[in-house]
C-alpha cells in the first residue's frame, strides 16, 4: 500500500468504518454483517462506500453469486484485523487510566503517617488497581509540597501541613500526644494521663522547626498553653530516632499518638491532659489530573473512619 493511500486512510477512515468493513469481510454478505453489527443495511453499505473512495479502489466484488473480496479488500482485511486489535487494546487502556486502573501514580509521606491506617490504604488501593505502578517517597512536608505543585508528586500524605496556595488539604486524621519516657524515669511507673505541665522540668529530645514548622509549632503549644516552654537538649529528624535517644535516656519527647505503635524497647508512653492535636492530611494540587490519585483519595477516606 503507498503512502499516499496510508495517508489518505487515516485522515479520512474511521473506526466505525473499519468496522463495517471487516464485518462484511467476515460474513461476505451485507445483510448478515449488518445484523451482526446492529445497524441498517444501508448505512453499512455507506460505510462501506466511504471507505472504499478513501482508499480509491473497490473493496469487494458484487455479483449474482455473492459478495467477495478484491485483492485490495484482501489485503485490508488482513491488516485492519491486527489494527482493530491493537488499537481496541489501545482505547481499553485508555478508558482504564480514565478510571485511574492503569498508569503511575507518585505518592509522598511522612514518616510517622506510616504508623496511621496509611499502609491498609495503600494495601486496598493496590489490590483494587494492581496495574497502577505505585511509587513511594518518604519526605518532610515542605519538601512535598513544591512537588505536588509542579505535579512531580501526585499525592502527599502529610504530618501537619501548612496551607499552600494552589493544593488542597483532605483531613484524615486528627490525634492526640503522647509523653514518651525512658523506662528507668520515675513517670514510667505511674499510670493514667499526666498533665503537660508536669514535664516542666524535663529535658526534651525533639525535631528541629526546619523540618516541620507546623508540627514543631503544634507540639510547643501542648506545653505553652499550659505555661512553659520544653527545654530542647537534642534535636533528629525522625520519630525512630527520637524514640530510640529517650530509651537510651538522653531525655524525653512528646510525639502524636501513633508514635507509640513503635516497638522499640525501654521507653514508656503514657498520654496528655492537653487539647493539642497532630494531624495527617492528604494533600493534592486543587484539581488533580491524575484519576489513580483520585480513588487513593477514595479509598483513604474510607479507610481513615474505620
Amino acid at each position: 500500500m503507498s503512502t499516499d493511500i496510508v495517508l489518505h486512510m487515516r485522515k479520512e477512515i474511521d473506526l466505525r468504518q473499519m468496522r463495517s468493513f471487516l464485518a462484511v469481510a467476515d460474513t461476505l454478505h451485507f445483510g448478515r454483517a449488518a445484523e451482526k453489527l446492529g445497524v441498517a443495511q444501508p448505512n453499512l453499505s455507506l460505510q462501506i462506500k466511504k471507505t472504499e473512495e478513501a482508499l480509491g479502489y473497490p473493496l469487494f466484488e458484487r455479483t449474482t453469486r455473492g459478495v467477495t473480496l478484491t485483492p485490495v479488500g484482501a489485503y485490508l482485511a488482513k491488516r485492519a484485523e491486527a489494527l482493530q486489535a491493537n488499537f481496541d487494546e489501545v482505547v481499553s487502556t485508555a478508558q482504564q487510566i480514565g478510571r485511574g486502573e492503569e498508569g503511575s501514580l507518585s505518592i509522598g509521606f511522612s514518616g510517622s503517617a506510616m504508623f496511621s491506617r496509611l499502609p491498609l490504604a495503600l494495601e486496598r488501593f493496590r489490590r483494587k488497581h494492581p496495574r497502577v505502578i505505585v511509587q513511594l517517597r518518604e519526605m518532610y512536608a515542605p519538601e512535598q509540597m513544591p512537588l505536588l505543585l509542579d505535579g512531580t508528586l501526585d499525592v502527599g500524605f502529610i504530618r501537619d501541613g501548612a496551607p499552600a496556595q494552589g493544593l488542597r488539604k483532605t483531613p484524615l486524621l486528627r490525634e492526640p500526644f503522647y509523653a514518651v519516657f525512658p523506662q528507668s524515669h520515675p513517670r514510667a511507673r505511674e499510670r493514667g494521663p499526666l498533665w503537660p505541665r508536669e514535664l516542666r522540668e524535663e529535658q526534651f529530645v525533639l525535631f528541629s522547626p526546619r523540618i516541620a514548622r507546623l508540627a514543631f509549632h503544634r507540639t510547643m503549644e501542648v506545653c505553652q498553653a499550659d505555661g512553659f516552654t520544653p527545654e530542647i537538649i537534642l534535636e533528629a529528624p525522625q520519630w525512630v530516632t527520637i524514640v530510640s535517644l529517650v530509651a537510651a535516656g538522653m531525655g524525653i519527647s512528646i510525639v502524636p499518638a501513633c508514635v507509640n505503635k513503635l516497638n522499640i524497647p525501654g521507653v514508656i508512653f503514657r498520654p496528655l491532659r492537653s487539647k493539642g492535636w497532630s494531624s495527617i492530611d492528604l494533600w493534592t494540587r486543587t484539581s488533580p489530573s491524575n484519576p489513580a490519585a483520585k480513588s487513593l483519595l477514595t479509598i483513604a477516606r474510607e479507610e481513615f473512619t474505620k
